[in-house]
Protein backbone atom coordinates (compact mmCIF):
# COMPACT_ATOMS: atom_id res chain seq x y z
CA UNK A 1 0.00 0.00 0.00
CA UNK A 2 0.92 3.44 -0.54
CA UNK A 3 2.28 5.34 1.97
CA UNK A 4 -0.63 8.16 1.63
CA UNK A 5 -3.48 5.52 1.16
CA UNK A 6 -6.13 5.68 2.78
CA UNK A 7 -6.45 2.01 3.13
CA UNK A 8 -2.57 1.82 4.98
CA UNK A 9 -4.55 5.07 7.23
CA UNK A 10 -7.33 2.68 7.81
CA UNK A 11 -5.12 -0.34 8.73
CA UNK A 12 -2.88 1.10 10.82
CA UNK A 13 -5.98 3.07 13.17
CA UNK A 14 -7.16 -0.32 13.19
CA UNK A 15 -4.49 -2.21 14.10
CA UNK A 16 -3.77 0.69 17.01
CA UNK A 17 -7.61 -0.09 17.96
CA UNK A 18 -6.95 -3.20 18.46
CA UNK A 19 -3.79 -3.66 20.40
CA UNK A 20 -5.39 -0.86 22.95
CA UNK A 21 -7.81 -3.82 23.44
CA UNK A 22 -5.58 -6.61 23.79
CA UNK A 23 -3.88 -4.58 26.62
CA UNK A 24 -7.02 -3.97 28.49
CA UNK A 25 -8.32 -7.03 27.93
CA UNK A 26 -4.65 -8.96 28.76
CA UNK A 27 -3.50 -6.54 31.68
CA UNK A 28 -5.26 -8.98 34.29
CA UNK A 29 -3.08 -11.68 33.29
CA UNK A 30 -0.10 -9.35 33.13
CA UNK A 31 -0.49 -8.07 36.68
CA UNK A 32 1.18 -11.30 38.55
CA UNK A 33 4.63 -11.96 38.82
CA UNK A 34 7.26 -13.19 37.35
CA UNK A 35 9.55 -12.89 33.65
CA UNK A 36 6.56 -13.99 31.21
CA UNK A 37 4.19 -11.26 32.94
CA UNK A 38 6.82 -9.03 32.97
CA UNK A 39 7.32 -9.48 29.19
CA UNK A 40 3.52 -9.44 28.73
CA UNK A 41 3.29 -5.87 30.41
CA UNK A 42 6.04 -4.55 28.49
CA UNK A 43 5.24 -6.01 25.21
CA UNK A 44 1.96 -4.72 25.21
CA UNK A 45 3.01 -1.17 25.85
CA UNK A 46 5.50 -1.05 23.53
CA UNK A 47 3.02 -2.44 20.51
CA UNK A 48 0.18 -0.19 21.67
CA UNK A 49 2.77 3.10 21.55
CA UNK A 50 3.80 2.07 18.08
CA UNK A 51 0.70 1.56 16.87
CA UNK A 52 -0.50 4.63 17.77
CA UNK A 53 1.97 6.65 16.79
CA UNK A 54 2.17 5.02 13.38
CA UNK A 55 -1.11 5.49 12.98
CA UNK A 56 -0.68 9.71 13.90
CA UNK A 57 2.17 9.75 11.99
CA UNK A 58 0.20 8.47 8.84
CA UNK A 59 -2.60 11.38 10.06
CA UNK A 60 -0.30 13.63 10.18
CA UNK A 61 1.33 13.02 6.82
CA UNK A 62 -1.95 12.34 5.30
CA UNK A 63 -2.76 15.89 5.60
CA UNK A 64 -0.13 17.75 5.21
CA UNK A 65 2.18 15.61 2.79
CA UNK A 66 5.46 15.57 4.58
CA UNK A 67 6.32 12.64 2.57
CA UNK A 68 4.85 11.67 -0.47
CA UNK A 69 5.95 8.18 -0.94
CA UNK A 70 7.81 5.55 0.92
CA UNK A 71 10.74 6.37 -1.35
CA UNK A 72 10.61 9.64 0.00
CA UNK A 73 10.22 8.36 3.84
CA UNK A 74 13.20 5.61 3.71
CA UNK A 75 15.97 8.76 1.67
CA UNK A 76 16.07 6.51 -1.65
CA UNK A 77 15.73 9.47 -3.61
CA UNK A 78 19.40 10.35 -2.24
CA UNK A 79 21.61 8.34 -4.57
CA UNK A 80 20.61 8.75 -7.98
CA UNK A 81 16.86 10.28 -9.94
CA UNK A 82 16.50 6.62 -11.49
CA UNK A 83 15.02 6.22 -8.09
CA UNK A 84 11.90 8.05 -8.60
CA UNK A 85 8.86 5.98 -9.82
CA UNK A 86 8.00 6.36 -13.67
CA UNK A 87 5.84 8.99 -14.69
CA UNK A 88 1.97 9.18 -14.71
CA UNK A 89 2.15 9.85 -18.53
CA UNK A 90 2.10 6.03 -19.59
CA UNK A 91 5.74 5.32 -19.75
CA UNK A 92 7.32 8.23 -21.27
CA UNK A 93 10.81 7.16 -20.34
CA UNK A 94 13.30 7.19 -17.27
CA UNK A 95 12.96 9.40 -14.42
CA UNK A 96 15.68 12.43 -14.92
CA UNK A 97 16.31 11.65 -18.74
CA UNK A 98 16.11 15.02 -19.90
CA UNK A 99 15.78 14.02 -23.68
CA UNK A 100 11.80 12.58 -22.58
CA UNK A 101 11.37 16.38 -21.69
CA UNK A 102 12.84 18.94 -19.23
CA UNK A 103 9.33 18.72 -18.45
CA UNK A 104 6.77 15.68 -17.74
CA UNK A 105 3.56 14.71 -17.10
CA UNK A 106 2.99 13.22 -13.33
CA UNK A 107 0.64 11.42 -11.36
CA UNK A 108 -1.79 13.64 -9.25
CA UNK A 109 0.93 13.84 -6.41
CA UNK A 110 -1.96 14.70 -3.93
CA UNK A 111 -3.51 17.41 -6.25
CA UNK A 112 -6.23 15.39 -6.22
CA UNK A 113 -7.17 16.24 -2.58
CA UNK A 114 -6.43 20.12 -2.94
CA UNK A 115 -9.85 21.91 -1.90
CA UNK A 116 -10.43 25.05 -4.38
CA UNK A 117 -8.54 23.83 -7.05
CA UNK A 118 -10.06 25.68 -10.39
CA UNK A 119 -12.45 24.11 -12.35
CA UNK A 120 -13.86 24.46 -15.93
CA UNK A 121 -12.87 25.31 -19.33
CA UNK A 122 -9.13 26.31 -18.69
CA UNK A 123 -9.94 29.87 -20.44
CA UNK A 124 -12.13 30.66 -17.91
CA UNK A 125 -10.86 28.84 -14.59
CA UNK A 126 -7.26 28.11 -15.55
CA UNK A 127 -5.87 24.96 -14.59
CA UNK A 128 -3.17 23.44 -12.18
CA UNK A 129 -0.70 20.70 -13.63
CA UNK A 130 1.15 18.47 -11.61
CA UNK A 131 4.57 17.72 -13.63
CA UNK A 132 8.10 16.27 -12.59
CA UNK A 133 11.17 19.00 -13.56
CA UNK A 134 14.03 17.27 -14.92
CA UNK A 135 17.16 19.24 -14.62
CA UNK A 136 19.36 19.34 -17.21
CA UNK A 137 22.18 19.94 -15.14
CA UNK A 138 21.99 18.09 -12.32
CA UNK A 139 19.76 15.66 -13.37
CA UNK A 140 17.52 15.96 -10.44
CA UNK A 141 13.88 15.34 -10.61
CA UNK A 142 11.36 17.09 -8.44
CA UNK A 143 7.61 17.27 -8.23
CA UNK A 144 5.59 20.55 -8.77
CA UNK A 145 2.23 22.11 -9.24
CA UNK A 146 2.22 24.66 -12.45
CA UNK A 147 -0.81 27.24 -12.20
CA UNK A 148 -1.77 28.41 -15.62
CA UNK A 149 -4.05 31.16 -15.52
CA UNK A 150 -7.00 31.66 -17.64
CA UNK A 151 -5.09 34.27 -19.63
CA UNK A 152 -2.84 31.27 -20.69
CA UNK A 153 -5.26 29.60 -22.83
CA UNK A 154 -7.07 32.86 -24.20
CA UNK A 155 -6.27 33.94 -27.58
CA UNK A 156 -5.53 37.20 -27.19
CA UNK A 157 -2.84 35.88 -25.23
CA UNK A 158 -2.02 33.70 -28.04
CA UNK A 159 1.80 35.04 -28.53
CA UNK A 160 2.36 36.47 -25.15
CA UNK A 161 5.11 35.31 -22.87
CA UNK A 162 3.60 34.82 -18.91
CA UNK A 163 5.65 36.15 -15.83
CA UNK A 164 6.70 33.81 -13.66
CA UNK A 165 6.29 33.13 -9.77
CA UNK A 166 8.09 30.18 -8.35
CA UNK A 167 6.99 29.23 -5.35
CA UNK A 168 8.89 27.50 -2.27
CA UNK A 169 7.38 25.77 0.63
CA UNK A 170 9.18 24.80 4.01
CA UNK A 171 10.99 22.36 5.15
CA UNK A 172 9.98 19.46 6.12
CA UNK A 173 6.68 19.50 3.65
CA UNK A 174 6.63 20.10 -0.03
CA UNK A 175 4.32 21.21 -2.73
CA UNK A 176 1.11 19.61 -1.55
CA UNK A 177 0.91 22.14 1.21
CA UNK A 178 1.21 25.20 -0.84
CA UNK A 179 -1.91 23.99 -2.84
CA UNK A 180 -3.70 22.65 0.39
CA UNK A 181 -2.65 25.14 3.30
CA UNK A 182 -1.44 28.10 1.73
CA UNK A 183 -3.58 28.09 -0.94
CA UNK A 184 -1.19 29.30 -3.26
CA UNK A 185 -3.12 29.00 -7.09
CA UNK A 186 -6.70 29.54 -5.27
CA UNK A 187 -5.36 32.95 -4.12
CA UNK A 188 -3.83 34.20 -7.36
CA UNK A 189 -6.96 33.32 -9.18
CA UNK A 190 -9.47 34.87 -6.82
CA UNK A 191 -6.82 37.98 -7.30
CA UNK A 192 -6.65 37.56 -10.99
CA UNK A 193 -10.02 37.92 -11.73
CA UNK A 194 -10.42 41.14 -9.58
CA UNK A 195 -7.76 42.44 -11.61
CA UNK A 196 -6.20 43.19 -8.99
CA UNK A 197 -2.95 40.60 -10.19
CA UNK A 198 -1.96 40.15 -13.09
CA UNK A 199 -1.81 37.01 -15.22
CA UNK A 200 1.13 34.85 -13.95
CA UNK A 201 2.44 31.70 -14.33
CA UNK A 202 2.98 29.89 -10.54
CA UNK A 203 5.47 26.90 -10.09
CA UNK A 204 5.02 25.12 -6.67
CA UNK A 205 8.23 23.11 -5.28
CA UNK A 206 9.60 21.68 -2.27
CA UNK A 207 12.81 23.01 -1.13
CA UNK A 208 14.97 19.43 -1.35
CA UNK A 209 15.78 18.13 -4.42
CA UNK A 210 17.24 15.35 -1.86
CA UNK A 211 14.32 14.22 0.64
CA UNK A 212 14.43 13.60 3.14
CA UNK A 213 17.48 15.58 3.60
CA UNK A 214 17.29 19.39 3.56
CA UNK A 215 19.08 20.70 0.80
CA UNK A 216 18.43 24.24 1.72
CA UNK A 217 18.79 25.10 -2.23
CA UNK A 218 22.34 25.10 -1.72
CA UNK A 219 24.92 23.18 -3.77
CA UNK A 220 26.70 20.82 -1.55
CA UNK A 221 29.93 19.96 -2.54
CA UNK A 222 30.01 16.19 -3.62
CA UNK A 223 26.90 16.02 -2.58
CA UNK A 224 23.42 17.65 -4.38
CA UNK A 225 23.32 20.88 -6.68
CA UNK A 226 19.91 22.58 -5.31
CA UNK A 227 21.08 25.93 -6.15
CA UNK A 228 22.10 24.80 -9.46
CA UNK A 229 18.94 23.14 -9.80
CA UNK A 230 16.73 26.38 -8.36
CA UNK A 231 19.02 29.18 -10.41
CA UNK A 232 19.54 27.15 -14.00
CA UNK A 233 17.57 23.81 -14.39
CA UNK A 234 14.36 24.98 -13.25
CA UNK A 235 14.39 28.29 -15.22
CA UNK A 236 15.44 26.40 -18.12
CA UNK A 237 12.91 23.62 -17.87
CA UNK A 238 10.22 26.19 -18.00
CA UNK A 239 10.81 28.01 -20.45
CA UNK A 240 11.28 24.72 -22.57
CA UNK A 241 7.88 23.71 -22.30
CA UNK A 242 5.69 26.50 -21.33
CA UNK A 243 5.05 29.99 -22.76
CA UNK A 244 7.20 32.61 -20.07
CA UNK A 245 9.33 34.86 -20.10
CA UNK A 246 12.55 34.50 -20.68
CA UNK A 247 13.99 38.36 -19.16
CA UNK A 248 14.91 38.32 -15.22
CA UNK A 249 12.54 41.28 -15.13
CA UNK A 250 9.62 38.72 -15.80
CA UNK A 251 11.32 36.47 -12.36
CA UNK A 252 10.57 35.77 -9.13
CA UNK A 253 10.66 33.91 -6.11
CA UNK A 254 8.37 33.32 -3.20
CA UNK A 255 8.65 31.16 -0.15
CA UNK A 256 7.79 30.88 3.31
CA UNK A 257 9.94 29.36 6.20
CA UNK A 258 13.01 28.01 4.70
CA UNK A 259 11.43 28.47 1.57
CA UNK A 260 11.59 32.16 2.40
CA UNK A 261 15.23 31.36 2.93
CA UNK A 262 15.92 29.93 -0.32
CA UNK A 263 13.91 32.72 -2.08
CA UNK A 264 16.16 35.85 -0.56
CA UNK A 265 19.19 33.10 -1.42
CA UNK A 266 18.14 32.87 -5.04
CA UNK A 267 17.12 36.21 -5.60
CA UNK A 268 20.09 38.05 -4.31
CA UNK A 269 22.95 35.46 -5.24
CA UNK A 270 20.90 35.23 -8.87
CA UNK A 271 19.84 38.66 -9.86
CA UNK A 272 20.56 37.60 -13.78
CA UNK A 273 17.75 35.06 -13.17
CA UNK A 274 15.32 36.44 -10.11
CA UNK A 275 14.75 39.77 -9.84
CA UNK A 276 12.27 40.01 -6.59
CA UNK A 277 11.64 37.48 -4.08
CA UNK A 278 8.56 37.33 -1.22
CA UNK A 279 10.41 35.37 2.04
CA UNK A 280 7.64 34.78 5.07
CA UNK A 281 9.22 34.04 7.75
CA UNK A 282 13.00 33.18 6.56
CA UNK A 283 15.97 32.65 7.99
CA UNK A 284 18.69 35.00 6.90
CA UNK A 285 21.56 32.46 6.88
CA UNK A 286 22.54 28.90 5.77
CA UNK A 287 23.45 26.82 8.53
CA UNK A 288 23.93 23.30 8.64
CA UNK A 289 21.92 20.60 11.42
CA UNK A 290 20.92 17.51 11.67
CA UNK A 291 18.86 17.41 8.41
CA UNK A 292 20.72 19.34 6.71
CA UNK A 293 24.25 17.42 7.19
CA UNK A 294 27.32 18.87 6.12
CA UNK A 295 26.33 21.84 3.79
CA UNK A 296 29.59 23.30 3.09
CA UNK A 297 32.25 20.56 2.74
CA UNK A 298 35.16 20.08 4.68
CA UNK A 299 38.16 21.72 2.25
CA UNK A 300 40.09 24.84 2.60
CA UNK A 301 36.89 27.07 0.68
CA UNK A 302 34.20 25.97 3.58
CA UNK A 303 34.10 29.27 5.61
CA UNK A 304 33.91 31.21 2.25
CA UNK A 305 30.91 29.17 1.05
CA UNK A 306 29.06 29.39 4.48
CA UNK A 307 30.25 33.51 4.60
CA UNK A 308 28.36 33.97 0.91
CA UNK A 309 25.85 32.31 2.16
CA UNK A 310 24.67 34.63 5.47
CA UNK A 311 22.83 37.30 3.78
CA UNK A 312 23.88 40.16 6.25
CA UNK A 313 27.41 39.83 5.73
CA UNK A 314 26.18 39.78 1.53
CA UNK A 315 25.07 43.35 2.71
CA UNK A 316 27.78 44.50 4.49
CA UNK A 317 30.42 43.29 2.01
CA UNK A 318 29.23 42.70 -1.24
CA UNK A 319 27.99 45.23 -3.89
CA UNK A 320 24.07 45.30 -3.19
CA UNK A 321 22.33 43.64 -6.17
CA UNK A 322 19.71 45.34 -7.92
CA UNK A 323 16.49 43.53 -6.91
CA UNK A 324 13.31 44.23 -4.78
CA UNK A 325 12.42 42.06 -2.21
CA UNK A 326 9.80 41.62 0.60
CA UNK A 327 9.65 40.29 4.10
CA UNK A 328 6.86 39.08 6.08
CA UNK A 329 7.45 39.07 10.01
CA UNK A 330 5.49 39.83 13.52
CA UNK A 331 6.22 41.69 16.48
CA UNK A 332 4.51 38.89 18.36
CA UNK A 333 4.77 35.44 17.77
CA UNK A 334 7.55 35.49 15.62
CA UNK A 335 10.82 34.89 17.30
CA UNK A 336 12.86 36.20 13.89
CA UNK A 337 11.37 39.91 13.82
CA UNK A 338 14.83 41.14 15.51
CA UNK A 339 16.45 39.51 12.48
CA UNK A 340 13.81 40.62 10.11
CA UNK A 341 14.69 44.72 10.77
CA UNK A 342 18.09 43.91 11.15
CA UNK A 343 17.74 42.97 7.63
CA UNK A 344 15.20 45.13 6.35
CA UNK A 345 17.68 48.29 7.63
CA UNK A 346 20.97 46.81 6.05
CA UNK A 347 19.47 46.72 2.37
CA UNK A 348 21.11 49.72 0.37
CA UNK A 349 20.21 50.90 -3.09
CA UNK A 350 20.11 49.75 -5.82
CA UNK A 351 18.67 46.92 -3.70
CA UNK A 352 15.05 47.65 -2.45
CA UNK A 353 13.25 46.01 -0.06
CA UNK A 354 9.64 46.48 1.77
CA UNK A 355 7.84 44.49 4.73
CA UNK A 356 4.43 42.82 5.57
CA UNK A 357 4.49 43.26 9.82
CA UNK A 358 1.74 41.92 11.65
CA UNK A 359 1.26 43.09 14.74
CA UNK A 360 0.87 39.21 15.50
CA UNK A 361 1.32 36.18 13.97
CA UNK A 362 2.89 32.71 14.46
CA UNK A 363 5.31 30.50 12.53
CA UNK A 364 2.21 28.96 11.00
CA UNK A 365 -0.10 28.76 7.66
CA UNK A 366 -2.72 30.64 9.32
CA UNK A 367 -0.52 33.86 9.23
CA UNK A 368 1.06 32.99 6.45
CA UNK A 369 -2.46 33.16 4.77
CA UNK A 370 -2.74 36.17 6.19
CA UNK A 371 0.21 37.81 4.25
CA UNK A 372 -0.09 35.97 0.53
CA UNK A 373 -2.46 38.04 -1.09
CA UNK A 374 -0.48 41.18 -0.26
CA UNK A 375 2.75 39.61 -1.35
CA UNK A 376 1.25 38.32 -4.44
CA UNK A 377 0.12 41.91 -5.56
CA UNK A 378 3.14 43.20 -4.51
CA UNK A 379 5.21 40.72 -6.79
CA UNK A 380 2.69 41.35 -9.45
CA UNK A 381 3.78 45.46 -9.20
CA UNK A 382 7.31 43.97 -9.72
CA UNK A 383 6.99 41.85 -12.68
CA UNK A 384 7.41 42.51 -16.20
CA UNK A 385 4.23 41.33 -18.19
CA UNK A 386 3.68 41.52 -21.23
CA UNK A 387 7.25 40.43 -21.59
CA UNK A 388 7.58 39.76 -25.40
CA UNK A 389 6.06 38.11 -28.26
CA UNK A 390 6.28 34.19 -28.77
CA UNK A 391 8.73 34.44 -32.11
CA UNK A 392 10.29 37.15 -31.81
CA UNK A 393 13.05 35.92 -29.40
Amino acid sequence: MELTSRPLLYTMIAVAVVCVGLTLWQWPRFAKRGPLAWLGRIGSIVATQLSIVAALGLVVNANFQFYGSWHELLGLYDDAPGAVAKWGDGGAGPAGDPSKGLVQAAGPEGLDKVHGIPKGPPEKAGRVESVRIVGKRTKAVDPAYVYLPPQYFQKQYERQRFPVVVAISGYPGGHFLLGQHLRVPQTAGELIAQQKMQPAVIVMLRPTIAPPRDTQCVDVPGGPQAETFFADDLPDALKSHYRVGHDPGGWGVLGYSSGGSCALQLTMRHPRTYTSAVALSPDYKVTSDPTTGNLFGDDKDRGKRKQEHDLMWRLAHLPAPQVSVLIGTSREGEKNYPAAKEFLSAVKPPMKAESIILDQGSHNFATWRRELPAALQWMSRQLTFPQDVVGNS
